[in-house]
């Protein structure tokens, strides 16, 4: 699995709540990995990435990511941040650690995939849905 698709499921994990009690519950990532993830969920996030990153390579570069000291690669960045972006969370392509126009297009192109939910099945896998 590449890094890119790597950081997209991390993102989705952190960002995701096991609905384990009336408040959401715990993110996910504090009790499931991607082991726990139900391979047809998985086989559609890993075809989501793959799609995303073919139809958007020319933007997906490290020149379109703004200068300052970067702990994640630019693939790593931009797996974590299509995530966040498809499902409008606070951060992603466009909160300024991507230059434009790239930023721009990698918003409306993260968009574009709607939403995707993660929700824990009764067989305690995860599973996803598109919103």
């Amino acid at each position: 699995m590449d890094e890119f698709t790597r950081a997209y499921i991390e993102a989705a994990l952190w960002s995701s709540n096991d609905e384990s009690d009336e408040s959401g519950g715990e993110p996910m990532d504090r009790n499931y990995d991607q082991s726990d993830i139900d391979a047809d969920t998985l086989a559609e996030m890993v075809t989501d990435c793959e799609r995303f990153q073919r139809e958007n390579i020319e933007h997906i570069a490290w020149d379109n990511l703004a200068h300052f000291p970067h702990r994640y690669s630019t693939h790593e960045r931009a797996g974590h941040d299509f995530w966040l972006t498809r499902n409008g969370h606070g951060a992603g392509f466009w909160d300024g650690d991507w230059n434009e126009p790239a930023a721009s297009e990698l918003t409306k192109a993260s968009e574009s995939f709607g939403g995707y939910d993660l929700y824990i099945g009764d067989d305690g896998l995860i599973y996803g849905s598109k919103g």
